[in-house]
């Protein structure tokens, strides 16, 4: 009995270490199991987020690559939109435009009327098996479609801005896309010389009103020196008129002084017939000498700020009237001189300083506007080079009234 029940005991315990074992084993498997699909999930996160990661970089340099195109449109609008335009088709005048637009309208016109020469679409259409009733489908589907796209046109060419092009060339484009888009089933599309000369109507359009506006400007810079002109020449006629009443009067005086033998008086009166002649001489050397002048450097913080100067000459007796004109009405605040001082040669030196500090011009332009980016002692150091001495320079600028100004709108 006692031996039947070791016997037992021994059984069960042998069998519970046997099940022990193959739980160890069970568990085992099952931990490498895990592991290896824990290893396989980390293995497929890691390819999941190279894969992102690469299409992140990818997608970045797409967009840095669509920005730079942006900031290259953008710059060129800008700079199209202050002047800075480049003619797709640069001709001589605005009647060479004119010409050009005309002989290429006539051209698109042409185009529009032929048969396939601005809209092409399918041509084995049937409408209930007949190839009549389709050919007729197709034709006034296609003739509705380029109307739509040549309304859009002429709408673009009408409200043009040449700093625009760009933009405008870009939604005729996708009109002709969405024309084709639309006119799938049929194959209507608009052909690509069309769309050719119709961009080239927008191009030469830009180029027609920027020159316009290029010969207006050149025009009415014309005009402000004939206008300037005139303003000298009368000045210098006034003055002559003056020094010449002036001269009689104190020859008439000299005539009675010497009748009367009064020696001293002559010789005072003497001088200052002397003193008339000679600003007789300047007046006549002013008028006959077109190069001779005053140069003047002068500022206006109020209304450009700080490191902005205008350089200048004037042919005027009094150059002061100019720098005042100048500051009358175009700007808040009045100019204050910098530089004014006379040269025989005041276009040269002017010409020269103009040159000296071409990079530093803010319109590069339109080279009459003589605004440049620079301060009154870079202006100082050219003059000294060109002009030797400058006997009077005020490098800092009064600004008084925008001073003024500047304490009221603080105090009040």
């Amino acid at each position: 009995m006692l031996a039947e029940l070791h016997r037992v005991g021994a059984l069960d315990a042998v069998t519970i270490e046997r099940e022990r074992e193959d739980a160890r084993r069970r568990y085992q498997d099952e931990a490498i199991a895990l592991e290896v699909e824990r290893q396989a999930s980390r293995e497929k996160f890691t390819a999941e987020i190279a894969e992102l990661t690469a299409r992140r970089d990818a997608l970045g340099a797409r967009v840095r690559e669509f920005d730079a195109k942006v900031v290259h449109l953008e710059e060129t609008e800008i700079l199209q939109e202050v002047g800075v335009y480049e003619y797709q088709h640069p001709l001589a005048d605005v009647e060479a435009y004119k010409a050009r637009l005309t002989t290429l309208r006539g051209h698109i016109m042409e185009m529009a009327k032929a048969d396939g020469g601005a809209i092409l679409a399918a041509s084995g259409w049937t409408v209930n098996g007949s190839v009549a009733q389709g050919r007729k489908m197709v034709s006034q589907t296609s003739k509705l479609m380029l109307r739509a796209y040549n309304a859009e046109a002429d709408a673009l060419v009408r409200a043009l801005k040449p700093h625009r092009l760009a933009a405008s060339i870009d939604r005729l484009e996708k009109t002709a896309t969405t024309i084709e888009r639309l006119g799938t089933t049929m194959s209507i599309r608009v052909s690509s010389a069309y769309q050719r000369a119709r961009i080239d109507e927008l191009r030469l359009t830009a180029d027609y009103l920027a020159k316009v506006e290029e010969e207006k400007e050149t025009n009415r810079a014309a005009r402000e020196a004939l206008r300037e002109q005139r303003k000298v020449e009368q000045e210098m006629a006034r003055a002559r008129e003056k020094l010449e009443k002036e001269k009689s009067h104190l020859a008439n005086v000299l005539e009675t002084l010497r009748a009367k033998g009064d020696l001293e008086a002559v010789a005072r009166y003497e001088a200052q017939l002397a003193d008339v002649d000679r600003a007789i001489e300047d007046v006549d050397y002013r008028a006959a000498n077109q190069r001779a002048g005053y140069v003047y450097v002068i500022s206006n913080l109020g209304a450009f700020g700080e490191g902005m100067i205008k350089i200048g000459m004037t042919r005027r007796l009094e150059p002061m009237d100019r720098v005042r004109e100048l500051g009358d009405a175009s700007v808040p605040f009045g100019f204050d001189v910098h530089a004014l001082f006379f040269s025989d040669d005041a276009v040269g030196i002017e010409a020269e300083m103009h040159r000296r500090l071409a990079e530093k011009r803010v319109n590069r332009v339109n080279l009459r506007r003589e605004f440049f980016y620079a301060t009154p002692h870079d202006a100082l150091v050219q003059l000294r080079d060109l002009a030797g001495d400058v006997l009077q320079f005020t490098e800092l600028p009064e600004a008084l009234e925008y001073r003024q100004s500047q304490n009221l709108r603080t105090t009040g």
